[in-house]
């Protein structure tokens, strides 16, 4: 019986922190984030609000994990590709593709709520930024740097380029302007930045 039961409440918690996760991006779409409570989150996902608390320590901490769930794999397995970026030989087009992407992605209402409310947070919550960097700027930054060395291997870019100084000449503009919501972030808008940096930084 105890090995019965053993992956049975296995998956019970998996599925009680999935529906955790999705109720919290529902609520953070649907309401202001200070409207959102801990106790609305555990009703939408239908558990009590202990469970929450008894993995997650505060609201923004939930918020942060239903953000970061978004980039698991839809089956639950990491193949070790999850963060890979397109590698087609063409660092053009591939940096085009990520960047319109990644436009439409901060263009989307319940994106735009979600990262907005966790980016308040992080300005306030010294241990969140430090959880947000390890668990997923630093993750996704060293992916991209790594298609960026392969183009520099390719020759399309000068090989003495500073990566992270190329990945804030791509991404600070656009998160600049999707801050301010100063313009709109157009496919248009996305392939101009690529243009911009490999104009900077090409061979």
């Amino acid at each position: 019986m105890p090995t019965e039961k053993g992956p049975d409440h296995s998956r019970r918690k998996e599925r009680s922190r999935q529906a955790i996760l999705a109720a919290t991006r529902e609520l953070v779409a649907e309401e202001s984030y200070e409207k959102v409570t801990v106790e609305a989150i555990a009703a939408r996902a239908g558990v009590g609000k202990q469970t929450i608390y008894r993995r997650w320590p505060s609201k923004s901490a939930v918020v942060f994990a239903a953000l970061l769930a978004l980039s698991e794999p839809a089956d639950g397995q990491d193949d070790g590709h999850a963060l890979a970026l397109p590698d087609t030989g063409d660092i053009e087009a591939d940096l085009k593709l990520v960047m319109r992407a990644t436009a439409e992605e901060f263009s989307d209402p319940a994106f735009d709520r979600l990262i907005r409310a966790l980016n308040t947070e992080i300005a306030n919550d010294a241990a969140l930024a430090a959880e947000y960097r390890e668990k997923l700027a630093r993750p996704l930054d060293e992916a991209k740097k790594a298609r960026l060395r392969s183009a520099q291997e390719a020759g399309q870019l000068d090989a003495q380029a500073d990566l992270d100084l190329v990945l804030e000449v791509l991404y600070a503009p656009l998160f600049q302007r999707w801050l301010h919501r100063s313009a709109p972030l157009t496919p248009a808008y996305a392939d101009s930045l690529v243009e911009a940096a490999l104009r900077a930084f090409g061979p």
